[in-house]
């Protein structure tokens, strides 16, 4: 990605987005009542086609969905619910580990060892009503697959205070690249404008803000806080808590995690909202943006983490993160 940097006295920062994906994350693929036994689901995440379905125990599994012999997707093969088999040839392959276990078309003086080939499989977990994939960084084109390793940490969690919750999901197609969904995640002054309504808040509502804001691991967060006065559904819950106070905190983790916490009273809400990157790009143009201090600072700690990121990856050593301590901002929305 580009940064060009303005003059020190200016609070301009031009900044292009980027095709960049990041992989050695955990993704969500897809929700846990759309992946039913004994049936095979295709998803994509990061250009990555993938085959996802359940054992016979019911835990979730996901492979490459292309067979190693002729790029037929598995997804259109049969499950039995320890083994996928391809539509094309009938290989058959684990089904959490996508190791090869037959090839029909061999006869029993060909010794080829089945068990040394290997669907591409990843690391797959269930969690609130989600079903997660790891995506390892790419190997090189053409280099096939061997035997799949853990994942580095748990699939994400939303944070829980008790044992009595609900759970329920939202999800939405967004025509966009990754970068331009992330940093809406944490923009703070659209509101008044995307998000106006005759019963909730306008543009006659916007008045000065101040949020103070402190850097997290591979992140940043909005520190616990009283909800803005023109922000209708934090209305909503303290009435309903009948509580005297409210606060929330809202933190941006890499790869693309909002999560946010209110505590009304006796009550709290968890949140997390994703951007899954699909497919690099589906703008016909790549405009330059122009970020504007301090409304657009949380989108330049977006790409600052983004590059850090990368570029640890690349020359190793620490993160280095875009950060150095607690800020306050300013804005009005």
């Amino acid at each position: 990605m580009l940064t060009y940097r303005m003059p020190e006295d200016s609070q301009l920062q031009r900044q292009t987005p980027d095709t960049l994906m990041l992989f050695g994350f955990w993704y969500r693929a897809l929700p846990s009542d759309k992946l039913s036994r004994g049936k095979l689901v295709k998803a994509m995440l990061l250009e990555t086609p993938l085959a996802l379905g359940r054992d016979r125990a019911g835990r979730a599994f996901a492979l490459r969905d292309a067979c190693p012999h002729r790029g037929m997707p598995l997804s259109c093969g049969q499950l039995d619910g320890a083994q996928v088999e391809c539509s094309y040839h009938g290989w058959r392959f684990d089904a959490h580990t996508g190791q090869c276990a037959l090839i029909p078309s061999l006869v029993a003086d060909q010794k080829l060892k089945v068990d040394r080939i290997y669907a591409g499989s990843y690391p797959c977990e269930e969690r609130d009503n989600f079903i997660w994939v790891f995506i390892p960084e790419p190997g090189p084109a053409g280099a096939g697959f061997t035997k799949a390793g853990p994942a580095p940490t748990r699939a994400p969690e939303i944070e829980k205070f008790s044992e009595h919750y609900k759970l329920a999901y939202l999800t939405a197609d967004l025509p966009c690249s990754v970068d331009h969904g992330i940093i809406g995640l944490m923009d703070p002054a659209h509101g008044p404008f995307v998000h106006q309504a005759w019963w909730w808040r306008s543009r006659h509502s916007i008045h000065e803000k101040q949020k103070n804001f402190e850097p997290i691991p591979y992140g940043f967060r909005m520190s616990a806080h009283t909800p803005s006065s023109n922000s209708a559904p934090y209305k909503i819950l303290r009435f309903y808590a009948d509580a005297d106070s409210i606060t929330t905190t809202i933190d941006f983790i890499l790869p693309n995690m909002r999560s946010e916490i209110i505590r009304v009273g006796k009550y709290w809400f968890s949140s997390l909202t994703t951007v899954t990157p699909i497919t690099r790009s589906c703008l016909k143009h790549n405009p330059h943006l122009m970020l504007v201090d301090d409304a657009d600072r949380p989108a330049k700690w977006y790409f600052g983490l983004k590059n850090a990121y990368l570029d640890m990856k690349k020359n190793g050593g620490e993160f280095q993160h875009p950060m150095s301590g607690p800020v306050t901002l300013r804005w009005r929305s």
